[in-house]
């Protein structure tokens, strides 16, 4: 599953606000600044709704592990010839 930190790196990555994070995935901005801040324990479905829209957006989740010596963190997908990435909402 994927870190309160995780979700603001993501964001961040994309320039993404929290409202457009609650925009794209569905889940209220009350619930996703409780999510980043630590103060609550999201649902598995949250946290896939939260997951999902990033996917969308291009970013890929990294496992502790997933790299050499690496921690747990995101990047964004490849781009593919003939796409674009930019603002995805």
């Amino acid at each position: 599953m994927i870190t309160a930190g995780q979700i603001r790196a993501a964001r961040a990555l994309i320039g993404w606000t929290q409202t457009d994070l609650a925009n794209a995935s569905g889940v209220s901005e009350i619930s996703i600044k409780n999510i980043e801040r630590g103060a609550t324990d999201p649902r598995s479905s949250t946290l896939g709704a939260l997951q999902h829209a990033f996917d969308k957006a291009g970013v890929i989740f990294l496992e502790a592990g997933d790299i050499r010596d690496g921690g747990a963190g995101v990047r964004l997908k490849k781009v593919r010839r003939g796409e674009r990435r930019g603002r995805f909402l």
